[in-house]
């Protein structure tokens, strides 16, 4: 499963979660895959896609992080492609009611 983390950087200050990745590196718990990750210009927020089977994943490597003042929200998604294909039936049908 894909699930799309959002990372708030308190004072949108990224530099003490860039000097732990530094010195630690991501420290992901095995089975948690890091996809990609993108950074708001103005360091308030990253975008993280991450991919795993367990979302007991997440919760441990997060509680990794306490004390980094860093405030994660994970949301699961599902690539486009893959809800183009669940939708496609639907499409051209009359709604409901």
């Amino acid at each position: 499963m894909l699930f799309m983390v959002i990372e708030t950087f308190a004072d949108n200050d990224v530099v003490p979660v860039y000097q732990r990745l530094r010195e630690q590196g991501r420290a992901l718990p095995e089975g948690l895959e890091y996809v990609d990750s993108w950074i708001e210009a103005s360091f308030a927020h990253c975008f993280q896609l991450m991919r795993c089977d367990d979302a007991r994943l997440l919760q441990e490597w997060v509680l990794q992080w306490r004390g980094t003042g860093v405030h994660f929200e994970i949301v699961p998604v599902v690539p486009s492609s893959e809800t183009r294909a669940v939708v496609e039936p639907y499409l051209g049908a009359p709604g409901p009611g």
